[in-house]
């Protein structure tokens, strides 16, 4: 019999025990996968970008800056690349049903942010082909369930026609993927140009410019700098990476990602305690068979190994049988929630497999190691 075999068996002796430990570690691990893939991709900060920045206005979101602004940031030799944006909020047949547009000239987001979108130059010259078409990200398009071809009506809530309408009708060309499955994809890419001509307050105004630094260029040390360069405008600016952006966003209406530590924190330390009590009783049963061991030879920091293996055992078959059942959530449920099971979520579950089977071991198996051979005989 190897090491490993009568460790497993000594974890299955009492097998409803086992199962039970398993099931409760199964259910933890199972609640950190969906929280860490909600956060993955809901939030969509792990596909947001360090590199490239957004320029709004210093009021806020609501207030415009004027296209012209183009014109200077252009100048600017450390700028790769640049595109503006217009946001257009509305819904499609029910007020419930919201959707965003992102009115874009598709040249110049291609070059800004072409491999985050999984914009293609096929998915470009289909939208340039008639200014009231539109690329729709993948996660939309699954749960509006069109078609490419299809035409819609995006009614605005804030954002008027000419003609007093508030209903924007589109043709879709096409649809991106983004770069991974973490990527935002739950939006609409119209052509700005149709949507500056169109509407009734705003002409040539902006919501944001979209900037990739050169390669080299520090983001931080061209973002102070931009914001120096309209300090005294009419329209000052505040620049910041994608990634600041979403993160000073959700922070607006709670720090999501402090609420899901904390509960996954609670569940953690919640099944650290009972594994070691459930532990320790178990080593408890055994003092004699370890009194045994001992004397056949088994050594002081093989009988802690024994013991820490036992423990390890539990954890792996639980804590996996929990990260499965949180993949497998995220594959039928991903496209419609925004969840995102990445190898790092894996890899950060395992470490704390890892670390939770010999922290809830340790105990026990340092009682097993310390427990004389005669102390251990008395208990028969």
């Amino acid at each position: 019999m190897t090491f490993f075999t009568l460790a497993r068996k000594n974890a299955w002796r009492k097998p409803l025990r086992s199962l039970l430990l398993m099931v409760c570690i199964a259910v933890a691990f199972l609640i950190y996968g969906l929280t860490a893939s909600f956060l993955a991709g809901t939030q969509g900060t792990s596909a947001a970008s360090d590199d490239i920045l957004g320029v709004m206005s210093a009021g806020g979101r609501t207030q415009p800056l004027p296209l012209a602004h183009a014109a200077r940031l252009a100048t600017d030799p450390d700028i790769a690349a640049l595109a503006a944006m217009t946001r257009l909020r509305g819904f499609v047949a029910v007020e419930k049903n919201v959707v965003a547009v992102s009115a874009a000239d598709p040249e110049r987001l291609i070059a800004v942010n072409g491999k985050g979108l999984g914009l293609t130059p096929n998915l470009v010259a289909a939208i340039s082909g008639a200014r009231d078409r539109v690329l729709v990200g993948r996660a939309l398009m699954q749960a509006q369930g069109w078609t490419v071809g299809q035409h819609i009506a995006v009614t605005a809530f804030d954002v008027a026609k000419q003609d007093g309408s508030r209903d924007w009708r589109f043709e879709i060309a096409g649809v991106f993927e983004g770069e991974n499955a973490a990527s935002d994809t739950y939006f609409i890419i119209a052509r700005y140009d149709y949507v500056n001509a169109a509407r009734a307050r705003g002409r040539d105004t902006v919501d944001a410019f979209i900037v990739r630094p050169r390669e080299g260029v520090p983001p931080g040390e061209l973002a102070a700098r931009i914001d120096t360069l309209f300090a005294n405008s009419a329209a000052p600016t505040r620049t910041q990476s994608e990634k600041q952006f979403l993160e000073a966003f959700l922070r607006q209406y709670a720090d999501i990602g402090l609420i899901v530590d904390l509960v996954v924190g609670a569940a953690f330390v919640t099944l650290l305690m009972i594994v070691v009590n459930t532990m320790v009783f178990a080593v408890r049963e055994r003092t004699f068979e370890i009194g045994v061991l001992k004397t056949l030879g088994f050594s002081r920091l093989r009988i802690m190994a024994l013991i820490l293996a036992e423990t390890l055992f539990v954890f792996i078959v639980g804590g996996s049988v929990g990260l499965v059942l949180a993949k497998l959530a995220t594959v039928f449920a991903g496209p419609d929630l925004g969840l995102v099971f990445s190898p790092l979520i894996a890899a950060k579950a395992l470490a704390i497999i890892a670390a939770l089977g010999l922290a809830t071991g340790t105990l026990p198996a340092v009682n097993a190691m310390r427990t004389p051979i005669i102390k251990a005989f008395r208990t028969r």
